[in-house]
């Protein structure tokens, strides 16, 4: 395209002052009134590339209209999937953004709808009990949106890491939460009495149940957390989120998104553990009962349902 500079009029100068604005650029209101390429529309645009990293100037090329339009682009404006050349855009990083700190890491953000965001993005949905197909609809944007009180304000770069927590507070959970533990086979099973066993050796009053099937739960229970060494069945009912525990660091804040994302009652959350092929020994099976029970002490701390 050609450059766009001090002087210019029309159409296209309203367009780049309407998107500078909303980005926060001041310009005068009479330079806007009359879609005059002004002084401050000029200071505008610089300050715009310079804030971007694009090469110092006052007017808008190519260049600079690229990065213009992405940067105004908000979550929900489009749908967002995996193709190429790749979706990019403010939409985008706010996406990542958003997921990194949910505990479904894409990485930097660098608003480039990539591989990996793609995999964060059937991860999220997953866990939530939705179509796990990568694809960013406004149902994926409005779950998203339901958890703000999760992700405004926190730091994006992610990933971000949970870890240990307090006696104090785990005991707090044990006693208070209402929880339900169950399992679909034998290794699952033996991790779920393993967790069990940890739970009530931690406190006297642990409240943490042990049940044979979900059904068996009881009425006080508000979250059911169902073991498994088989992915996801096809007929599992919708708004059963499903985690897999492939990334400790990130688990307790992907078991707290998809607790809190659950609309069955009580809330169903099912995890897959990592068996594979390979020889599954009691020494594993400790490992994971340790390992899940401090994801579930750290996701549930102080979580209001």
């Amino acid at each position: 395209m050609e450059a766009i500079h001090e002087g210019a009029t029309g159409v296209a100068v309203e367009d780049i002052q309407e998107r500078l604005t909303s980005l926060g650029y001041a310009i005068e209101e009479d330079e806007r009134k009359a879609q005059l390429f002004g002084r401050s529309t000029a200071t505008a645009v610089a300050r715009f590339r310079l804030d971007h990293g694009l090469s110092l100037g006052d007017a808008v090329d190519t260049a600079t209209w690229s990065v213009l339009v992405d940067e105004g682009y908000q979550l929900g404006d489009r749908t967002l999937y995996l193709r190429l050349p790749n979706f990019h855009g403010n939409d985008v990083r706010q996406l990542q953004e958003r997921l990194n700190v949910l505990g479904f890491s894409c990485g930097e953000p660098d608003g480039v709808y990539g591989v990996h965001t793609e995999a964060a993005v059937k991860l999220f949905q997953e866990s939530i009990g939705a179509l796990a197909d990568g694809m960013a609809f406004p149902d994926t944007f409005d779950a998203i949106e339901r958890l703000r009180h999760v992700w405004a304000g926190k730091p994006a770069a992610g990933p971000h890491p949970q870890g240990m927590m307090g006696f104090a507070r785990a005991a707090s959970v044990l006693e208070d939460a209402g929880i339900a533990i169950t399992a679909d086979d034998p290794i699952s099973r033996n991790v779920a009495g393993r967790i069990w066993n940890l739970a009530h050796a931690t406190v006297d009053d642990c409240a943490l149940e042990l049940v044979d099937a979900a059904e068996s739960a009881s009425p006080e229970t508000r979250v059911l957390i169902v073991l498994s060494t088989e992915p996801l069945p096809d007929n599992v009912a919708a708004g059963v989120g499903n985690l897999s525990l492939d990334d400790f660091d990130t688990l307790p804040l992907r078991l707290r998104t998809a607790i809190q994302s659950s609309d069955t009652t009580p809330r169903v959350i099912r995890i897959e553990l990592p068996v594979g092929a390979a020889t599954f020994t009691m020494s594993d099976a400790q490992t994971f009962a340790v390992l899940l029970l401090d994801a579930i002490c750290a996701a549930f701390d102080r979580l209001e349902l």
